[in-house]
């Protein structure tokens, strides 16, 4: 690990990884010399002052910049020129002020944007849907406000590939933006099969031999109030965090169209009426957290079809009726439930006088998963952020199947 001011190097450099050392100081501007340079990251340091306006602009090579975790402040980069080749932008963990910059939509090729637990200030920027290619959207942790807005021009490009989103801990305001949730096809096709990993690829020419370039996604997600670090990405993860916010209104039906979603967190809000059956098509669903709102009406029984549902939390709502009995649900604790004076049944020690109580739900006919699936119950608690269902380089939860 070294501790000292970053080196310059070589005018023809191709990558310049630096990442999790001591480096200190500023990033010099002679960076922005480096005419060839497709992977420029410097993460986990400490350095300050700002970004040198001139990297969006240097080199249409770039491919990479991830400066995250480091000390940084000042606007982002201002002006990203059109033609660049800019697939991913990881600026989170910093000081950076301001607002995002709108030169993002020349950024074409972008797959992965993370500004990340900043103190950037702006409303939700919805014309970043027009980028065909982004898959990961981490806001999380800003100064984002206002209601999400579809501008007129914009209302077909509504990230169309999306598969990763957090927005938690902002000043959103406004209901659930159901445009989004019917447009977002990255989180609706199912493909279990798929097992590669999300990371930029290129091919640089060196002296007449091809050079193999492939850097693997990484990013930073809340787990029970701690942060972790994901050094890999499975493709098929998809994921939706929208909580502590000032969201209100009722939850669209239209969220039951995601079928690959894995994480979905509404927490913290205030959200008001019943909470739609159609999440019981969200089959691939391991954590669902919805606690801390203003919900009413039952549980919907649909949600025991959910067979690998290990993390669940409706507590301090206004929820009423009798607990669903049954395959994951017997496993969750009576903290999943607190906090709705109008609940009653097993794991509460409130029984139920409801004859309906005693009804089990029916097993779901297409499920190709025994009712006797086993998972050990895990508390999302009451903070923010994503609790983790499937955790790359980390802790991985498996799927039996009988």
């Amino acid at each position: 690990m070294l501790e000292a001011s970053l080196p310059i190097p070589a005018l023809n450099v191709i990558f310049y990884l630096a990442s999790k050392n001591r480096f200190n100081g500023q990033i010099p501007r002679q960076i922005c010399n480096l005419t060839s340079l497709q992977v420029f990251d410097l993460s986990y340091n400490n350095l300050s002052g700002t970004i040198p306006q001139c990297v969006g602009n240097a080199s249409k090579s770039l491919i990479i910049l991830n400066l995250q975790e480091n000390n940084l402040h000042g606007p982002m980069l201002e002006t990203w020129a059109a033609g660049n080749k800019i697939k991913a932008i990881q600026l989170g963990q910093n000081n950076l002020q301001g607002k995002l910059p709108r030169s993002l939509t020349n950024c074409r090729m972008l797959e992965f944007l993370d500004v990340g637990n900043n103190q950037i200030r702006d409303t939700f920027p919805s014309w970043l849907g027009t980028l065909p290619k982004l898959k990961i959207l981490i806001l999380r942790s800003n100064g984002f406000y206002g209601a999400i807005a579809i501008r007129s021009q914009e209302s077909d490009f509504l990230f169309p590939n999306l598969h990763i989103i957090d927005l938690s801990h902002n000043g959103l305001v406004g209901p659930l933006p159901t445009n989004y949730f019917k447009r977002w096809n990255g989180m609706t096709d199912l493909d279990e099969k798929n097992i590669t990993y999300l990371h930029a690829y290129d091919n640089t020419v060196v002296n007449e031999y091809i050079l193999p370039m492939q850097y693997p996604y990484s990013m930073t997600i809340i787990n029970k109030g701690h942060k972790l670090d994901y050094m890999k990405i499975l493709e098929a993860f998809s994921a939706i965090d929208l909580s502590c916010n000032k969201f209100e209104g009722e939850i669209p039906e239209a969220v039951g169209n995601l079928k690959r979603l894995q994480l979905l967190n509404f927490s913290n809000n205030t959200l008001v009426g019943a909470i739609p059956s159609s999440l019981g098509y969200l089959t691939n669903l391991e954590a669902l957290d919805l606690s801390q709102n203003k919900l009413t009406g039952r549980i919907p029984a649909q949600l025991t079809q959910l067979n690998f549902l290990e993390v669940f939390n409706v507590s301090n709502n206004r929820l009423t009726g009798s607990i669903p009995q049954g395959r994951q649900f017997n496993t969750f604790e009576n903290s999943s439930f607190e906090g709705n004076s109008g609940l009653c049944g097993v794991p509460l020690s409130k029984k139920c006088d409801d004859p309906e109580s005693k009804i089990l739900p029916p097993p779901s006919s297409d499920s190709g998963l025994s009712a006797d699936f086993g998972w050990k119950a895990v508390l999302l608690g009451y903070g923010c952020g994503f609790l983790v269902g499937v955790v790359i380089g980390g802790i991985v939860f498996t799927r039996r199947h009988e």
